[in-house]
């Protein structure tokens, strides 16, 4: 039996007068290659203008450059994931019979 999980985060800032906001890389997504299922998940951010592209790292981890072509006086980013907490048994996995004892024994080769 899993449990579903609803993560919500919200992040924003508020400056006295309009500034220039650089470019952001935001590393709020899961990665592809989680053992968590992932069942949605949304990115909303504000300044509503702006442009966004999705990358991979050299690691296989989603990232999201933004970048805003105009002034603001304020920046917001919303995330929201929804994932289904299933129990993994950490200790499944195959040992090699050379692996049993250690320290390990290698052959020559």
């Amino acid at each position: 039996m899993t449990i579903r999980e609803a993560i919500n985060h919200k992040t924003t800032y508020h400056f006295d007068r309009l500034v220039n906001l650089s470019p952001h890389v935001f590393r709020l997504r899961p990665a592809v290659h989680c053992r968590t299922p992932i069942k949605a998940y949304s990115l909303r951010i504000e300044p509503d203008e702006h442009f966004i592209n999705w990358q991979q790292d050299p690691f296989g981890n989603i990232l999201a450059r933004v970048v805003f072509p105009e002034k603001s006086r304020h920046l917001r980013v919303e995330v929201e994931v929804i994932a289904d907490m299933t129990v993994i048994n950490p200790f499944d996995f195959f040992l090699e019979e050379s692996a049993e004892n250690y320290p390990f024994t290698y052959q020559e080769q």
